[in-house]
């Protein structure tokens, strides 16, 4: 069913309100008209009711049609509009609409079908025009919401930035602090550490059993108490970028026996087996020895410390490209595969708890990793739970320096080189236990 037009012609000429109402009701429209003869009635008729369409002759009794359109406007009244026009006014109805009417029509071309088509396309024109300002609506409280959830954004950004080195100066705080700690709880420590070894000098008396039982004790925690504050130290110095490497040229092969003679007397005390195997064709390499050293020492102590019973293996092989890697396993408890990264984060264990069966500090691994990454080498781990662990350590023969090292030495390991050993040939292959 044809939706009912509701229609106000504006004229104070009763012949043109006429010819508007015959030409409308021969097109068959569904309607309702309703006239006014002047602006002022049509201004109050379109305050109350609502129209689909309005025909007002531009010059009326009361006001120009200009001003009507203006009024119109100003008053925010929106509704679809033909200017009626006389013979030869075109020029003046194309500035109506430019103010802010639809349409115009010549009053001398009404006709049922052109005053239907000029209807419909008024209307039409004024529905594409509110739907465009709709659209537009839309589109500028979208991108007034976006510019508020811009300046949201930003605000929140800085304050991020602002707890970020809020953060980082406490980061650094604690770096500082942990360094100055540990620094100062060495002295004191390597103390009671030397005045325990003096006291098993026999030139200062022979102690009792139970006094060498208790100086043993004291010299064991003592020496176990400096491992963990040198962790503390060496992890804070890492944290700050403060610790370089101290390259030489030695021969692998004889730090890791040393590593491993210091470890075994640990590996005995739980009737573990712990073999050594090298398979190098050269052992000499150009890296930090003592920190190739802490490395495996912290390694064999992890494999200590969680196997029970079994063996404990050490691995020295070539690889290549000019690198060599070290392998420690076990046959202790394993790490679930879950925890493979938490491992090697710092301060982190696999048993949080106070009550934990396996104490330290969390740092051996982390400061592992850190080494391992500044030397250029890389760490792998494979371990399953109730079989065992391997660790394998990548490193190249030759490590490179940070610029900070200016002292280090300018060694280049070539074909040529005292790497190749090329006048005294050797190839060490060998396993202990």
């Amino acid at each position: 069913m044809e939706q009912t037009l509701k229609i106000l012609v504006v004229d104070d000429n009763e012949v043109d309100r006429m010819a508007v109402r015959d030409a409308l009701t021969k097109a068959g429209l569904q309607m309702e008209l309703f006239e006014v003869s002047n602006g002022n009635d049509a201004f109050s008729a379109l305050n109350t009711t609502a129209y689909d369409c309005v025909f007002f002759n531009y010059r009326l009794p009361d006001q120009h049609g200009l001003t009507f359109i203006q009024q119109l406007r100003s008053s925010k009244i929106k509704v679809p509009s033909v200017v009626l026009t006389a013979q030869g006014d075109e020029q003046i109805a194309v500035q109506l609409i430019k103010a802010g009417a639809t349409d115009y029509l010549s009053k001398s071309k009404i006709s049922p079908e052109m005053l239907v088509q000029v209807l419909r396309s008024a209307i039409r024109i004024y529905w594409a025009e509110m739907q465009a300002a709709l659209v537009n609506q839309q589109l500028r409280e979208s991108h007034e919401q976006l510019l508020r959830k811009n300046q949201e954004l930003e605000r929140q950004q800085q304050q991020i930035q602002i707890q970020n080195f809020k953060l980082l100066e406490v980061s650094q705080l604690k770096s500082y602090f942990l360094a100055t700690m540990s620094h100062e709880l060495r002295t004191p420590m390597n103390a009671i550490i030397g005045f325990s070894q003096i006291l098993f000098r026999s030139k200062f008396g022979q102690l009792t059993h139970q006094q060498a039982d208790m100086v043993e004790r004291i010299l064991s925690n003592g020496k176990h108490l400096l491992m963990l504050v040198n962790e503390v130290l060496d992890f804070s110095k890492l944290e700050a970028g403060r610790l370089d490497l101290k390259a030489e040229i030695f021969d692998v092969s004889k730090v890791i026996n040393l590593a491993v003679g210091e470890m075994r007397s640990l590996a005995d005390a739980k009737n573990l087996s712990l073999l050594v195997q090298t398979d190098l064709q050269n052992t000499l390499v150009f890296n930090d020895p003592v920190r190739i050293k802490q490395i495996l020492i912290n390694l064999l102590s992890n494999a200590i410390k969680f196997t029970e019973s079994g063996e404990i293996w050490v691995e020295v092989k070539e690889l290549p490209a000019s690198r060599v890697t070290i392998v420690v396993r076990d046959t202790g408890i394993g790490i679930a595969p879950r925890n493979f990264k938490r491992i090697f984060e710092a301060f982190r264990q696999v048993d949080q708890t106070i009550t934990r069966k396996y104490p330290g500090t969390g740092l051996g691994l982390a400061i592992i990793d850190s080494l391992v990454r500044m030397m250029g080498g890389k760490i792998f781990l494979d371990s399953k739970l109730g079989s065992g662990s391997m660790f394998k350590i990548e490193l190249p023969r030759q490590i490179t320096l940070s610029t900070e090292a200016a002292d280090a030495p300018d060694v280049q390991l070539d074909s040529d080189d005292i790497f190749s050993s090329a006048k005294n040939p050797h190839h060490s292959s060998s396993q202990t236990r």
